[in-house]
């Protein structure tokens, strides 16, 4: 089968970490594009879930950009809370 070069950019940081991933995994990042390629192929469709961190969404944003005009405008309201101990 006649083989064809694919360039991809992504962040450096990204990059190794994959390259880490694939290692442990015994693999290179060609073969695991390839592995993904070819199941994407087979299924039409991407092999995974994806999804948006709600925390991006307008709703969220719109909330948050009206905390901050309060905040600058001095009408904010703060309210004192109990302490939430969150699982290390």
């Amino acid at each position: 089968m006649a083989q064809t070069l694919v360039n991809i950019r992504m962040d450096a940081e990204l990059k190794r970490n994959m390259e880490a991933v694939c290692r442990d995994l015994g693999m290179n990042m060609t073969t695991a594009f390839t592995i993904f390629a070819k199941k994407m192929s087979r299924e039409r469709r991407i092999p995974f879930e994806v999804s948006v961190d709600p925390f991006y969404s307008s709703a969220n944003i719109a909330h948050l950009e009206s905390i901050v005009t309060d905040v600058k405008n001095g009408t904010a309201k703060f309210q004192e809370h109990a302490l939430i101990e969150a699982d290390a």
